[in-house]
């Protein structure tokens, strides 16, 4: 007989025996909320469960076992693997992990309330919040932190999330800093009060046209609804008639806040979307008829990484033929979790239902074949030519379904776009790739604001920013020549048709330095952007 991996031996069948019968445990011990908007729920039955094998098992570990049992690290190891053999978006969330992950869905964090970026090893405020903790107390767009309680920060190579652990800490907590102030001598102190920082999901809101109006939603929290109806309103009041909602990129969030967004473009009676489980039962949302967009036409941009909340908004405005979805074929996540918190500060997130799209699609791709597959999926489409070209994409003719208009639908496996855009292959401008990749253009644009702080932080609105930009003709020159004194030159004629992109990228990155941030980091680049001109293309 074979002893060399003897302890192995003894913690493999424990292990295993424990995981069986955890999952029995948990099934019959937790609580079993099923919250589709915040007010519905109920207890399955969970009759003909049992822990006698659970009861067994621990007993045999605390009477027999060798060394003395540490079932708290047993546990750590074991519930991950049991929500691992359920379905690739079930979790486990350790105590120590839980306030963070929960920051993108409560919308907000505990903080000093700045932006900043690491140049040269420093850390440099882009932005200060308006009425935060640091407008409170001084700071300003362009000061440097030198030192965080007495520490020295600048230069020592110190990682830019520690930076953060750093200046991030409970409201109401005090954090000292070393200010360096262009124009003020010596190093400058300041304390500010922590206090709750805000997270916005609307990265961006803009008029991008006389009737086009712009929105960027990154995330699904629970201020999403609220901020794209504020955008929406103001937009609507500058003379947007068309909507693009830019949903690329976005995993999702929360699912009440994908209802509640589509709500505002539906008329009444119309279904959303409807959920449905082995332990829960169907659960249909329907628009009220109060929406605030009924009037305005939305067109919705995706790609392969739109899940989630996001498809559902695709899902139920594609499904009641309202509007048009331009991009290319989304994620593919149609598993609704429950995050239920445990005694000791963990939590689960839970898979309790699938959600169907109004006309009964299930946009759930497949896992079956395994976690590593699932995860590859992305990978095997760009493999297979599918983000190139739509006619690469198959589905089984027993996924399709019929819109109320007659348009052909596929379940499976994501939303397809009503219109199709590759993605986008073209070569680059090698000068361009160098001068954006090599982090040149970044720290020109750093260098370039702090020069012009002042005028800068005076702008308000796009058509004053993009006059400034006109007005100093001297900023791309500017731009070549730091290029040129880092090694990058333009070759034959690589500058001449790289100017357009690269002015735009030039204004996109000092344009995040103002107050108008994501607004000017994204509106200069939309001209570039393919989905953006397919959108323009389908209004025309």
């Amino acid at each position: 007989m074979e002893y060399r991996n003897s302890k192995r031996n003894i913690w493999a069948p424990i292990v295993v025996a424990v995981a069986v019968v955890a999952g029995i445990l948990l099934g019959q011990r937790l609580p079993r909320p099923v919250q589709y908007d915040g007010r519905q729920s109920f207890t399955p039955p969970m009759a003909g469960l049992t822990t006698d094998k659970l009861d067994q098992v621990l007993t045999l570990i605390y009477g027999q076992y060798v060394d003395e049992p540490h079932l708290d690290s047993i546990e750590e190891l074991v519930i991950p693997t049991i929500l691992e053999s359920l379905d690739p978006h079930s979790a486990y969330i350790p105590a120590d992990e839980l306030a963070q992950v929960n920051e993108s869905i409560d919308g907000h964090f505990d903080g000093i309330g700045v932006t900043f970026n690491m140049l040269n090893d420093t850390v440099r405020i882009i932005t200060v919040i308006g009425s935060g903790p640091s407008d409170r107390a001084g700071i300003r767009a362009g000061d440097r932190i030198l030192t965080i309680n007495d520490s020295i920060v600048a230069g020592r190579s110190i990682p830019q999330d520690s930076i953060v652990g750093r200046l991030r800490g409970p409201r109401g907590t005090e954090v000292r800093l070393g200010i360096e102030r262009q124009g003020v001598d010596g190093l400058l102190p300041i304390t500010v009060i922590r206090g709750v920082i805000p997270i916005h999901s609307v990265d961006a809101g803009f008029m991008a046209g006389s009737e086009v109006g712009y929105v960027r939603l990154s995330l699904f929290s629970r201020t999403s609804h609220q901020e794209i109806v504020e955008a929406g309103a103001r937009l609507k009041a500058e003379g947007m008639k068309y909507f693009i909602i830019d949903l690329r990129g976005n995993s999702g969030g929360l699912l009440d806040q994908a209802i509640y967004i589509a709500n505002e473009f539906l008329p009444a009676d119309a279904l959303i979307v409807y959920t449905e489980g082995w332990a829960s039962r169907r659960n249909e949302q329907f628009s009220n008829g109060r929406g605030v967009f009924q009037d305005i036409y939305p067109i919705v941009l995706i790609d392969e990484g739109t899940a989630s909340a996001s498809e559902i908004v695709a899902g139920a405005l594609q499904d009641n033929d309202r509007g048009t979805i331009i991009g290319r074929r989304s994620f593919g996540k149609g598993l609704v979790q429950e995050q239920i918190e445990l005694g000791d500060g963990s939590a689960l997130r839970l898979t309790i239902a699938r959600y169907y799209t109004p006309v009964g699609r299930s946009i759930q791709k497949p896992y079956e074949q395994g976690i590593e597959a699932y995860q590859n999926d992305l990978r095997d489409r760009f493999e297979h030519s599918e983000l190139f070209s739509a006619d690469s994409i198959r589905f089984a003719d027993s996924l399709k379904f019929t819109t109320p208009g007659g348009k052909t639908l596929y379940g499976g496996g994501g939303i397809m776009p009503d219109v199709f855009v590759p993605l986008d292959t073209t070569a680059q401008n090698p000068y361009l790739v160098q001068v954006v990749n090599r982090n040149i253009l970044f720290q020109y644009a750093t260098r370039y604001t702090d020069q012009h702080r002042e005028a800068l932080s005076a702008i308000q609105t796009l058509p004053e920013l993009t006059a400034y930009f006109d007005a100093d003709t001297g900023m791309f020159d500017g731009l070549v020549r730091y290029a040129a004194q880092q090694g990058v030159h333009p070759k034959g004629d690589e500058l001449a048709t790289a100017r357009d992109e690269l002015t735009a990228y030039l204004r996109s990155f000092v344009g995040r330095n103002t107050p108008l941030e994501g607004n000017a980091a994204v509106y200069y680049l939309l001209p570039f952007d393919p989905e953006y001109r397919e959108a323009v293309s389908v209004i025309e």
